[in-house]
């Protein structure tokens, strides 16, 4: 297969062999555990979304906690239901990005895929920047230092996940269930309880001069609440990841997944309703609740311990699911190649690492802050769910398979329903730096279709697709540039006579006296060593090296019917410190011949380790 081209014909996800690294793929519960971070997460941010937008209506407008939450839970189902059927419709990954392509057409799949890569970059930022946040606000003192605090947390993140997706699933398991097992018992506690056990004291956001509660600030607080909704994609696009049976592994992680997430929002928002709590400043809505719930005690610091080490990791979703992303862009010719390797333990490094360093770009961007990073947050992710809902629709129209017409209207509704949120999102925080990605969402489309554009260029001109003349053999030469006679010298040589019909040895010499000198004696040497292979002196009058041999080399090329190959003998220490000791001239060499010539280039490396003395 080129290099240049997506493999037409690869095997679907589902059904790959199972000698091919089962063993570094993932199972529903570690699927779960790798890709459910950023949604368990959530509920750390979203319920105290909704409760700060109400809080502008006063007490009445807190009482809409509940429905609101209720409604998110809908929207929640609905998505789940959708993209356990988009994981069996498209089982080599890619979720929206695969269901636009497939559905809508290669524009729309782009800005879906655009606005999923928007997503996962800042999910990753925002995660560790609210994860280290919590840090801080336990430990004051490390507040200066958080910049340093969030970029080590992200090496360790990187790190982790370049070894190996299910190894980072086996790391992060025990840190999800402590959290999951925690928020479960502080809402089953918090039900039995009639009034709080312990209240927090600080000032209240709740605002003095509220306003009415009307269809827009309802709106904005299911908005603001969707954002608990970030991550519910990721387990479809990452279907690849999971072992087979793949289809059904990751359905079950999905479905497990809404069904975790959706009872901690509701039994949530069901004990913000009861102990009729409100946000205070300087203390999050969840802590609130654990400390209604619980008391002060070692419960209280248990549930923030494990909130602030979920968030920081709760950026693993974005490495698990934004490289398989990358790999199917790369596939399309959309991305470089290089997105689509592999390395030994099933890991896309390439895309792993690009995560990295973008992320590492915003958190230095933001110095660190997570309300820097929050207006930006989850309006990508509405893009995506949208298009994905309503290339859905068209899925089930074209398949007009049994019980079609009730799966389109429901993928239908929930179109509707993201697609709203989106809007109302964007809307709302436009000022705040949701521009930022208006801009940015165009620009990613714009280079990925340049992209696209040069491969298709590329394949043009290679004739990819076509089938090409026979074959023929032309005379080929080899040129071996030498500076002196050594082992190096007499290897290369000998490898040059098995490469081509015709050998020539190529010197340069410069024209000062001492230069001429070594060049008089290497001649010399030449001629008593007599190895059968011609020495041919070429002048340098500006003491260049790379330039005559690229001289010399289009002319011998230019002979009719002749093939220039260039072996360069280079020394391959044994230890890494003693590059430092070499010339770089076989680079030097190299770059003038790639530069200025259509001939092969073949670099000799004699390792140092396996020559003996004498």
């Amino acid at each position: 297969m080129s290099v240049l081209t997506a493999e037409p014909g690869a095997t679907p996800a589902d059904e790959e062999p199972p000698d091919s690294g089962e063993r570094h793929r993932l199972t529903a519960l570690t699927g779960l555990a790798a890709l459910s971070l950023d949604a368990m997460a959530s509920v750390a941010y979203g319920p105290e979304a909704i409760v700060l937008v109400l809080a502008a209506a006063g007490a009445h407008g807190l009482g809409f906690t509940l429905p609101v939450t209720l409604c998110i839970a809908g929207l929640l189902a609905v998505l789940v239901a959708s993209y356990r059927q988009v994981i069996a419709a498209f089982p080599d990954g890619g979720g929206s990005y695969a269901v636009a392509k497939a559905h809508l057409g290669a524009r729309t799949s782009l800005v879906a895929a655009a606005s999923l890569v928007l997503d996962y970059v800042l999910n990753v930022a925002v995660a560790v920047t609210a994860g280290v946040a919590a840090l801080t606000s336990a430990f004051p003192g490390l507040y200066g230092e958080r910049l340093w605090l969030c970029l080590a947390v992200l090496v360790l993140i990187t790190a982790v996940n370049l070894r190996g997706i299910v190894e980072s699933a086996r790391v992060f398991i025990v840190p999800t269930a402590v959290f999951v097992v925690s928020i479960l018992v502080l809402i089953v506690v918090g039900l039995f309880r009639s009034a709080p056990v312990s209240t927090v004291d600080g000032a209240s956001l709740v605002a003095d001069n509220a306003t009415s509660v009307g269809a827009l600030l309802l709106l904005k607080a299911f908005a603001s609440g969707c954002s608990a909704l970030t991550g519910v994609e990721a387990i479809a696009n990452a279907v690849p990841s999971f072992r087979v049976p793949r289809v059904r592994g990751a359905q079950r992680a999905e479905v497990a997944l809404g069904a975790v997430l959706g009872v901690m929002l509701i039994g949530l928002a069901v004990l913000i309703s009861r102990f009729h709590l409100r946000p205070v400043g300087g203390v999050t809505v969840l802590a609130q609740l654990a400390d209604a719930s619980l008391g002060h005690n070692w419960a209280f610091y248990v549930i923030q311990f494990a909130t602030t080490i979920l968030l920081a990791l709760s950026a693993n979703t974005s490495f698990g699911g934004l490289p398989v992303l990358l790999k199917l862009l790369a596939r399309d010719n959309y991305l470089p190649h290089v997105f689509a390797l592999k390395a030994d333990r099933q890991v896309h490094r390439h895309g792993v690492l690009a995560l990295a360093l973008v992320s590492a770009a915003l958190l230095v961007f933001s110095g660190g802050d997570t309300n820097t990073l929050v207006p930006l947050f989850a309006v990508g992710v509405f893009v995506g769910f949208t298009i994905a809902q309503v290339g859905m629709v068209r899925h089930w129209r074209q398949e007009r398979a049994r019980g079609w017409r009730g799966k389109a209207v429901l993928n239908g509704f929930g179109a509707v329903l993201t697609g709203v949120s989106a809007v109302v999102v964007t809307a709302s925080k436009f000022e705040e730096g949701a521009w930022l990605l208006v801009i940015a969402l165009p620009l990613l489309v714009a280079g990925f279709t340049a992209v696209h554009r040069e491969y298709t260029r590329i394949g043009e001109r290679l004739g990819l697709g076509r089938i090409p003349e026979p074959p023929h053999r032309d005379r080929s030469v080899v040129i071996v540039p030498v500076s002196n006679l050594s082992r190096l010298t007499c290897e290369a040589l000998n490898a040059a006579g098995s490469l081509g019909d015709e050998v020539r040895a190529v010197t340069v010499c410069y024209p000062d006296a001492e230069d001429r000198a070594q060049a008089g004696a290497l001649a010399r040497d030449w001629a008593l060593w007599n190895p059968g292979v011609p020495l041919v002196p070429l002048t340098s009058e500006r003491r260049t090296l790379g330039r005559p041999i690229a001289a010399y080399v289009r002319e011998t090329a230019a002979e009719p019917g002749t093939r220039v190959t260039v072996l360069i003998p280079e020394v391959e220490p044994e230890r890494l410190w003693q590059r430092l000791l070499q010339n770089q001239r076989g680079a030097v060499v190299a770059h003038a011949v790639r530069r200025d010539t259509d001939a092969v280039i073949c670099r000799l490396r004699l390792r140092m380790g396996s020559v003996k003395s004498g």
